[in-house]
């Protein structure tokens, strides 16, 4: 047996390493995002308060940061350690997690497809309740603001949408100085103006519809969103396809050094003992390991 070397299965370090690298960056990054979440809800004092999560009648913009955040951590955390520590449980745990994802992207885009009125109605309740819980939470305006402004709307299907908001409604009850209006975020922008004027939708719904073009934009958020979607459909297809893409990569890399860590542990387990010996202890087991 003198002078005979033991040729045995190997992990591959270009997989293995790669595999860390990307999920290192992945996993800083929902930590971040995670970060960036919990120092909202403080601020806003949530987290002295944690009931009051709930109480918003719209959605809460910190949640995506948290969900996405809190995704993108367990996914990092179980690829970069199963990696570096070359754990079977942690990669399969990662592959397992991550082909769930995909596996729903699909048959959301799927459902998306087959079910467009329905969603479209979906689409139309979700802002409609966040219409009515729009002076609730700055980030919820914040982010209503931004949509009516990015894809120049007023409301789910029109600026009377905001007859469902307390402050912006036109019933003869309302006391608020915002009644009949809608958010400055509905006007149409002039180049010439530096500083946003925050009252240019002041009364605006009190003037006839023939009227109110040449101040806000009358079309809705929600057919404005279909328009996007037409204009830039080959732009959200290669998005989805690169993300698909990258996620199938992912899951091959992972199974690949499964599989590499199993047959070494499988060739570990065949040899003889006296061959299992560290070289330093048996020096016989050396000569197969030069």
């Amino acid at each position: 047996m003198s002078g005979q070397h033991f040729k045995g299965h190997e992990v591959s370090c270009c997989i293995k390493y790669s595999i860390f690298g990307f999920n290192i960056l992945f996993w800083l990054l929902g930590m971040a995002l995670v970060g960036i979440g919990l120092w909202a809800w403080s601020e806003k004092g949530v987290l002295s308060n944690i009931s009051s999560i709930t109480d918003l009648g719209g959605l809460d913009p910190v949640w995506l940061f948290m969900v996405v955040g809190g995704v993108m951590f367990i996914l990092g955390f179980a690829g970069c350690i199963g990696a570096l520590r070359e754990n079977t449980f942690l990669l399969k745990f990662f592959s397992v997690f991550l082909g769930i994802i995909f596996f729903l992207e699909l048959t959301t885009g799927v459902l998306a497809f087959v079910f467009k009125d329905w969603i479209k109605d979906q689409l139309n309740l979700f802002i409609n309740n966040n219409i009515r819980a729009y002076r609730d939470d700055i980030d919820l305006q914040n982010l209503i603001d931004f949509t009516q402004e990015y894809w120049e709307c007023c409301g789910a299907f029109g600026a009377d949408d905001w007859n469902l908001n307390i402050y912006f409604n036109c019933t003869d009850g309302n006391p608020s100085r915002e009644k009949c209006g809608v958010p400055f975020s509905c006007c149409t922008k002039d180049p010439a103006e530096d500083v946003i004027n925050t009252q240019c939708g002041y009364d605006i719904r009190a003037k006839p519809d023939s009227e109110q073009k040449d101040y806000i934009n009358v079309k809705g958020c929600v057919p404005q969103f279909e328009k996007w979607l037409q204009d830039n459909l080959t732009l959200v297809a290669g998005i989805f396809i690169g993300v698909a893409l990258l996620q199938i990569f992912g899951i091959c890399l992972a199974q690949n050094l499964v599989s590499d860590i199993e047959a070494v542990q499988a060739s570990w387990v065949s040899l003889p003992l006296s061959m299992r010996l560290p070289p330093h202890s048996n020096k016989k087991a050396s000569t197969y390991f030069s």
